[in-house]
């Protein structure tokens, strides 16, 4: 396998195993846990599937109700998604559709008073806005929706509550991290009582983190940024557990991009704390350096997740459990099943 081909992050999904709706309880999605061989569980099973001493590190997020559903001035329709805030004071960088026919000074109507206006172009085809008649706050509870992955066709009645997590804390995100939306509170109870220990970053998800990468040799791709922020409580918490030999256990992709990040930019590789914005891209060849373990869900073909995956546990050993999983009917993709990994032996490019 040539690791920086983007082709080699291909691979068949049935449609019907991509997840439209959530499971009926969070803690009830299937659990693929990585091993020789490997191992079907529930989610529920998860502290058992554990050691006392471990770490998790989740990532508290809360997905913004960003997407918006305005008016052009003739009565076409149009499409508004917000990513995050601009360096204009009050203005935000947004995806708006149709491009083509949305420029600088058209103004977008919400209702008789209210609406966002275009004030200019912005990176790789974003524009940038602010709301008039409204502040964003009002507008996200008032027309904002939440914005769920497109391959979900129909949005669920609860979608609003279940793509989010339940210890969600901080606004910020227009993606939910996915490997968090299967724990409740009384699982996160019963992983106290085992003795696993719990602390959280805060990466805002942006809506390139489920984009496909489209260039064929990944050193030629272009990551997106993120911000992230780690405390300086959960900093120390993590710091202690490496040095005390427990293992960091990363509850989402995101998550580990933070620490990793926070780690490659210290002098001692020790997770600093911080507010930070990072374009780390993580594909096969990339030491982790904080990361012992992974709860993740599936991710699509090409996508920058399901590289930083590979590179974590091996891209023979992920794609290989992804063709078993498909095999026995998981559910993939933002309201899909998880996997637990753990981190491969060595770390070298895998050819």
């Amino acid at each position: 396998m040539d690791p920086y081909r983007t082709d080699t992050y291909d691979y068949v999904l049935p449609p019907e195993l991509i997840a439209q709706t959530p499971a009926d309880r969070r803690d009830a999605s299937r659990l693929l846990v990585f091993g020789d061989p490997l191992a079907h569980h529930t989610f529920s099973e998860l502290p058992e599937l554990l050691r006392p001493g471990d770490l998790l590190v989740a990532n508290d997020t809360r997905v913004l109700r960003a997407r918006f559903l305005p008016k052009r001035s003739k009565g076409g329709a149009a499409q508004v998604l917000l990513l995050h805030p601009a360096a204009e004071p009050g203005a935000w960088e947004a995806v708006v559709r149709p491009g083509a026919r949305v420029r600088p000074g058209d103004k977008l109507t919400l209702d008789r008073d209210s609406g966002i206006e275009i004030l200019a172009r912005g990176d790789e085809g974003t524009r940038i806005v602010r709301f008039y008649g409204v502040t964003v706050e009002e507008a996200m509870l008032r027309f904002g929706l939440v914005p769920l992955p497109p391959y979900i066709r129909t949005a669920p009645a609860d979608a609003a509550e279940r793509y989010q997590t339940v210890y969600a804390a901080h606004d910020g995100s227009v993606a939910a991290p996915t490997a968090g939306l299967h724990f409740t509170p009384a699982l996160l109870e019963r992983l106290s009582e085992r003795g696993v220990a719990w602390t959280t970053i805060t990466l805002d998800v942006g809506a390139g983190t489920f984009r496909p990468v489209s260039v064929e040799d990944l050193r030629d791709h272009h990551m997106h940024a993120e911000r992230y922020e780690i405390g300086e409580a959960t900093a120390r918490s993590i710091n202690e557990a490496r040095r005390e030999g427990r293992r960091v256990i990363a509850v989402g992709t995101t998550a580990a991009r933070a620490l990793e990040d926070a780690a490659r930019l210290s002098t001692d590789g020790r997770v600093e704390p911080g507010s930070r914005w990072t374009d780390l891209f993580i594909s096969p060849g990339f030491t982790f350096n904080v990361v012992d373990a992974l709860i993740t869900n599936f991710h699509l073909p090409r996508s920058t997740l399901l590289m930083l995956v590979c590179a974590f546990a091996g891209t023979a050993n992920v794609l290989g459990a992804y063709e078993e999983a498909v095999r026995e009917r998981y559910r993939f993709y933002s309201f899909g099943d998880a996997m637990l990994l753990t981190r491969r032996p060595e770390r070298t490019a895998e050819m």
